[in-house]
């Protein structure tokens, strides 16, 4: 999936939206118009990104992106969007922490204007490594760059997954807190195991996935230590660099109370999620970059905490990029793009490196 065309994600028709949006913005500001409404190339398999221009005498942002909460003719990727909960997530880290996030200007929420509930923010210049296809593949910006330039943007996305940590003050996102019993980090887990459910009712269940689970069980950390403000989706697709440096910090979708070390498992797999793709097609990829070794040692220098238990979290990060692609891969078996083979298992593009998770060879 991740080296085909893009799967189908909405059933929205873009100029109808250029005249709903229009219609809105004039609401909000007077005489003003929606121009150049395009969705950019990055847009993700979930919520959905519009980018457009305001004209206006005096707009308070010209050059502005829309969040739009996924259509829900479209085979939702997750059950739920609440499009107020990231908007005030990214309000509270702009004014709490010095990482680069856009400026959030409009919340709608209200599903009337757009078919969803939708916010607006400031549109930031700059490159995002791609998914498709991936940063890892040969012929995109981040493969050409040198070893220096490389070393640069994985340093700068440390340093941003350690500043939200340590900055923030985690009494302001109880928000944040998932429903259930017991500490973050079984809410965390218990909701991806209802996720889960949710993504096969109805559906041929997973081996695989159900096996990760029970692994985990028999990896759970001795001491998860406190929680922090975790990104979620903590992963370079999700930063607008500057050159190579981060220039806006995306997506606060999956935002969450959890142990810091479910979002540093997350930018360890998902780079290596690319990465095994990249190798299985017979290209070499980027075997030294967002290396686990280095990301702990970098990680520690920066907070003064010696990541704990990655191997558990990297195959936490695993399990749940599993769910993920399961349910993409049924969502193209709902749209016809795909069908379900005999074993499910092999719906999930990166089931080798997680049966070898599973087993626990995998990092070795």
């Amino acid at each position: 999936m991740a080296t085909a065309p893009r799967p189908r994600t909405s059933t929205r028709d873009p100029e109808e939206l250029t005249r709903r949006l229009s219609a809105w913005l004039a609401t909000r500001l007077p005489g003003a118009k929606a121009t150049g409404v395009r969705v950019p190339e990055s847009n993700g398999m979930s919520s959905e990104t519009l980018l457009f221009d305001i004209a206006h005498p005096d707009p308070p942002l010209r050059a502005c992106a829309l969040r739009l909460a996924a259509d829900p003719a479209a085979y939702t990727i997750f059950p739920v969007y609440d499009l107020p909960r990231q908007y005030r997530t990214m309000r509270l880290v702009a004014e709490h922490t010095d990482l680069p996030v856009p400026e959030v200007r409009w919340l709608e929420e209200d599903s009337g204007p757009l078919g969803a509930p939708f916010f607006v923010m400031e549109r930031v210049e700059g490159r995002v490594p791609p998914d498709v296809m991936p940063y890892t593949y040969e012929g995109n910006w981040l493969h050409a760059a040198s070893d220096a330039e490389r070393a640069a943007l994985e340093a700068g996305t440390v340093r941003v997954i350690a500043a939200l940590h340590d900055q923030f003050p985690v009494d302001q996102a109880r928000f944040l807190a998932l429903p259930g019993d017991g500490s973050p980090l079984r809410r965390h887990v218990e909701a991806q195991r209802a996720y889960y459910a949710w993504v096969v009712d109805g559906l041929p269940s997973s081996p695989l996935i159900e096996s990760g689970f029970a692994r985990l069980a028999e990896l759970w950390p001795s001491d998860e230590g406190d929680p922090v403000l975790s990104w979620g989706d903590a992963r370079i697709g999700n930063i607008i660099y500057d050159g190579f440096a981060p220039a806006a910090v995306l997506d606060w979708e999956m935002a969450a109370l959890a142990p810091r070390e479910v979002d540093l498992g997350w930018t360890v797999y998902l780079h290596r999620f690319f990465q095994d793709l990249t190798v299985s097609f017979g290209q070499p990829g980027l075997p030294d970059f967002l290396r686990r070794d280095r990301i702990e040692e970098h990680y520690a220098r920066l907070t003064g905490h010696t990541p704990r238990d990655m191997d558990f979290y990297t195959l936490y990060a695993a399990l749940r990029q599993a769910v993920i692609m399961l349910r993409v891969a049924y969502r193209q078996v709902h749209f016809g793009e795909a069908a379900i083979p005999d074993d499910p298992d092999r719906l999930i593009l990166h089931h080798a490196s997680l049966a070898a998770m599973v087993r626990g060879d995998y990092w070795s």
